[in-house]
């Protein structure tokens, strides 16, 4: 949700609308928000993804994640190690990881993820990663290593190169910067969804 406060949007109000347009995963990150807040905001939108059956992810923060009764959380590279945040999640959570090269991701492919994140695939402004853009490459080599994971292609994903993206072998995208794009976010999600649809 950082970049809701950079578009405008109260973070509640956002998620709102994405749930309004179908989205299924929603992940909450909002790293420059004290552990209060930061739980209250996700038990706040755990329950109000509840009815439209939308899964919560938070990001980084585990402990947030189990308190708040997420549906699971994602880890990056300098974060908890996959195996202690599975401890915590439990068996039946989600549980995501975030790669930037192939040797990451084949470490991830050892470790009990859910999915695994592959990126920056296109360089993006909505957050800074410290990684470079990898590109399709990445993706498709991926896909080689870990056929049966499934891949989330993050970083400057748009409406119009989210097709190339599954393509290369990504199973789903994740999208923050084009969803705010036009001004209804609702609206964006949809057309998403359309799209993904149309390639599965």
């Amino acid at each position: 949700m950082d970049a809701a406060a950079a578009a405008g949007w109260q973070p509640l109000a956002l998620a709102g609308a994405f749930f309004d347009g179908g989205a299924t995963v929603v992940q909450l990150r909002a790293k420059q928000l004290a552990s209060g807040p930061l739980l209250d905001l996700a038990e706040a939108l755990v329950s109000r993804g509840r009815p439209y059956g939308v899964q919560i992810i938070v990001n980084d923060r585990v402990d947030v994640a189990v308190l708040s009764r997420a549906a699971g959380a994602h880890v990056g590279q300098d974060d908890l190690p996959p195996a202690d945040a599975r401890a915590q999640l439990g068996p039946g959570a989600i549980l995501g990881v975030s790669t930037h090269d192939t040797a990451q991701f084949a470490r991830a492919l050892q470790e009990p993820a859910t999915y695994i994140a592959v990126g920056p695939v296109f360089g993006t402004r909505t957050k800074d990663t410290g990684y470079a853009a990898v590109g399709l490459e990445l993706v498709r080599a991926a896909r080689a290593l870990g056929p049966a994971i499934p891949i989330v292609a993050i970083g400057g994903i748009t409406l119009e190169r989210a097709p190339s993206v599954l393509d290369a072998g990504a199973r789903s995208v994740a999208v923050i910067g084009d969803l705010l794009r036009t001004g209804d976010p609702a609206a964006r999600v949809r057309e998403f969804l359309q799209t993904l649809r149309a390639r599965s």
